[in-house]
């Protein structure tokens, strides 16, 4: 076998963490795959794999090799289109991250369209509201709002969206609407934190005016369905991202108010592996979020490049 056959079976090894499953990819027996993957140790010098009645563990050298052999791969793929012209379209597969919600509302409606463009490209979607670790997971492309901690990682913003304060017409009806900032401190705020304690400080513009207020509420929550959940069941009111409540602002489910003063923008950035350059499966997947944000009318174009 070939040594780029061989890597390719490793990769596929690697991320299943089984011989049979890349055997059933690559339709040949798991013979094959112990073979392919005991050659290529050969040829390395070093163990990839450390083999128990558990299941297969990589070894450090295993994991070095498989990020720098993906990315290999991936610019071997990115030649062949390049000589096919970009007729021939995007194959293989891409692993995306995103926040639960955010791909909910605003991913997985529209992705018959992308995938209907690249009909041999196959996109695993993983949904986790926690930063997880892009080289870890092999994840080719995270779409992340608000500031990035880990400022190793590529970044660039894509999309800006607008924060809001918003809850149901019936809260509004039985607890009043506010008008200032200052009023905020006598409503319910339901908290979206995954920190405990304390309350959420948020700054509000109104022409030359800057006003910042600290909430306070009985409720906080960790992550963006339940925080949706509960401004549903009427307990208080959110300062949320316009995209965690998109169809329900559409329709009156959920109402702004206070539009005359203004909060920071949120940024949406995609965010790739360090050191990986963006694959072209990246790039059009980032391209096509960009465009149906901007259609929607849910994001508007970044101003800062990062």
């Amino acid at each position: 076998m070939d040594r780029l056959s061989a890597i390719e079976i490793f990769i596929r090894v690697f991320e299943t963490g089984s011989f049979s499953t890349a055997a059933r990819h690559y339709e040949i027996g798991q013979p094959a795959v112990s073979k392919a993957i005991a050659q290529l140790e050969e040829w390395i010098g070093v163990k990839l794999f450390l083999r128990s009645t558990r299941g297969l563990t990589p070894t450090e050298a295993g994991a070095s090799f498989y990020s720098r052999a993906k990315r290999a791969i991936e610019e071997t793929d990115e030649a062949v289109l390049a000589a096919r012209g970009t007729a021939a379209g995007l194959s293989g597969k891409l692993r995306v991250s995103a926040a639960v919600c955010f791909a909910r509302l605003h991913i997985v409606p529209r992705m018959p369209e992308f995938l209907d463009a690249h009909p041999d490209l196959e996109v695993d979607l993983v949904l986790d509201d926690r930063a997880i670790d892009l080289v870890e997971e092999g994840i080719d492309l995270a779409l992340r709002m608000g500031p990035l901690a880990d400022s190793n990682m590529t970044a660039r913003k894509i999309s800006e969206g607008r924060r809001l304060v918003l809850a149901t017409p019936k809260y509004f009806e039985l607890h009043g609407i506010p008008r200032t900032p200052a009023d905020l401190m006598s409503h319910q705020v339901l908290i979206y934190t995954r920190d405990s304690g304390g309350g959420e400080e948020f700054t509000f513009r109104k022409d030359t005016a800057e006003v910042s207020v600290k909430v306070h509420g009985r409720v906080r929550l960790t992550a963006t369905e339940g925080l949706r959940a509960a401004v549903f069941a009427h307990m208080g009111l959110a300062i949320a991202s316009e995209w965690a409540f998109g169809p329900e602002l559409k329709s009156g489910v959920v109402a702004p108010v206070m539009e005359d003063w203004t909060l920071p923008r949120l940024g949406l950035s995609a965010v790739y592996p360090t050191g990986r350059l963006a694959s072209a499966k990246a790039r059009n997947f980032v391209s096509f979020v960009e465009r149906w944000l901007a259609e929607s009318g849910t994001g508007e174009p970044a101003l800062v490049m990062e």
